[in-house]
């Protein structure tokens, strides 16, 4: 579980010339991780030390930013609480096996490529003034859905990552609950978003058995993710929540905006963006052969539903579309499965309560 060669070298910088040797032999392991103790013999006597690693599978461990998120946590509030161990270190071994400090930060940050083009949310304001979809509209979606189809179909067998997005999905602070805990009081009664929260852990039990449809995902596919270069080529920006999820998940952060778009300028899904959602339906189902799909969006678009009806998100959007967002949502969760031609029913009814 670790380099214990690297380990060494580390700690021998770590405390110089006053290590005369380091030996390191395993402690024992339990549910979540295993431990390893660090005898250091010094010109003043013997030091021991213990190394904690996680396990990389269940209980929110599965990605290596999972495991250093909770040790850098450690880091930070080991020394904090009266008679607690303290902590010294967090270490990264790199890919050729060196190893590396990351702790001691007091805030992190992340550098990467600039994006040139124009983000999608701009063509979806377009169309409120459009009377049909245009070629290069046609396109675009079609190339959007060809992508979607195309990184989906890489699959992993693992029902762990699979029940942790849908348990993300709706209790992550990102998610659905935490996007609701930042709704301004009074925009939503606090018993119809735990009614919403209610019936998403109702659709949880419901997709546990779904694991086989546990596949490659961005995790965060709206319209500001997206950039378009041209009529057809595009670049994405922050993928997140992990690289495994279900193809619903992209699928539903998408097609949420032709629905929202839609009722922020028509009350409802009409014209061009009834017609971007039934051409997105059509053709990602054509290319994926995802035949199940519709039975599984709801918690996922419950999720983005919440996104788009958030006031500190969207501030212009009046409260009566915000209402129609909301009867959306529980329109969509209280249907067996999601049906493209009802959704001004759900708009209009929402669900039964």
């Amino acid at each position: 579980m670790i380099n214990k060669g690297s380990i060494k070298k580390y700690i021998k910088e770590l405390f110089g010339n006053d290590v005369l040797g380091v030996d390191i032999q395993k402690l024992g392991e339990g549910v979540q991780g295993a431990g390893f103790l660090i005898e250091v013999n010094k010109k003043e006597g013997v030091e021991h030390y213990v190394i904690k690693g996680l396990f990389p599978e269940g209980l929110e461990h599965d990605y290596p930013a999972d495991r250093a998120g909770v040790f850098l946590h450690d880091l930070e509030e080991f020394g904090n609480l009266p008679k607690h161990v303290r902590a010294i270190d967090v270490l990264s071994e790199m890919g050729d096996g060196t190893i590396k400090s990351i702790g001691g930060g007091r805030e992190y940050y992340l550098l990467m490529e600039r994006a040139e083009g124009e983000h999608y949310f701009h063509d979806l304001s377009a169309l409120s003034k459009k009377e049909r979809l245009e070629t290069s509209d046609i396109v675009k979606i079609q190339s959007m859905t060809s992508y979607l189809a195309k990184i989906h179909s890489v699959k992993k067998e693992s029902k762990h990552l699979y029940w942790r997005k849908i348990r993300d999905t709706i209790g992550h602070g990102e998610c659905l609950m935490g996007v609701f805990d930042t709704y301004p009081e009074g925009t939503v009664s606090l018993e119809e978003t735990a009614k919403i929260e209610k019936k998403c852990v109702d659709w949880r039990a419901r997709l546990k058995g779904e694991d086989k449809r546990l596949c490659q995902v961005h995790g965060d596919f709206h319209p500001g993710n997206i950039w378009f270069q041209n009529n057809k080529d595009f670049i994405l920006l922050d993928r997140s929540r992990g690289p495994w999820g279900d193809a619903a998940d992209d699928v539903t952060a998408l097609t949420m905006n032709y629905i929202f778009f839609s009722i922020k300028h028509f009350g409802k899904l009409y014209g061009p963006y009834m017609d971007a959602l039934r051409l997105f339906y059509d053709k990602y189902l054509n290319e994926s052969g995802d035949v199940q799909l519709f039975n599984v969006v709801a918690p996922f678009y419950a999720f983005r539903g919440a996104v788009v009806a958030n006031p500190v998100f969207y501030p212009d959007v009046s409260r009566e579309n915000r209402r129609k967002i909301i009867n959306f949502i529980n329109g969509v969760l209280d249907d067996e499965s999601f049906h493209v031609d009802k959704v001004n029913e759900y708009i209009k009814t929402g669900g039964k309560g």
